[in-house]
């Protein structure tokens, strides 16, 4: 069964910082692109940060300098450091098998709050 699974959220003060991962079980990450996905209360959903199968890193404006996207083959994982994060980086974060949108296939993600 091919499947993506976020971890790593949680409640941080603006500021903090956090790691969020996606695991991948059926096929070999490093074979295709993942990218990451937001979408706050009330807003539609958008794309953050992108690693393709050669290695190739792809920010969204609102991110770049703070988020970096890496990929662990060992551990068929990719993962998305959050650092700076601010109270507009609030949202539910997924992981997926493409880099734009639309798509229709999406995992439980993992909630990231970052209040004070």
């Amino acid at each position: 069964q091919l499947q993506l699974v976020e971890s790593g959220g949680g409640l941080v003060q603006p500021g903090g910082s956090l790691r969020l991962s996606c695991a991948a079980s059926g096929f070999r990450l490093d074979y295709v692109a993942i990218g990451w996905f937001r979408q706050a209360p009330g807003k539609e959903r958008e794309a953050v940060a992108c690693i393709t199968s050669g290695g190739s890193r792809n920010y969204a404006d609102s991110v770049k300098g703070r988020f970096t996207i890496s990929r662990d083959n060992a551990k068929n994982t990719v993962y998305l450091q959050m650092n700076s994060l601010k109270p507009e980086d609030t949202a539910v974060y997924y992981c997926a098998k493409v880099c734009t949108l639309p798509w229709n296939y999406w995992g439980q993600g993992t909630q990231v709050a970052v209040s004070s």
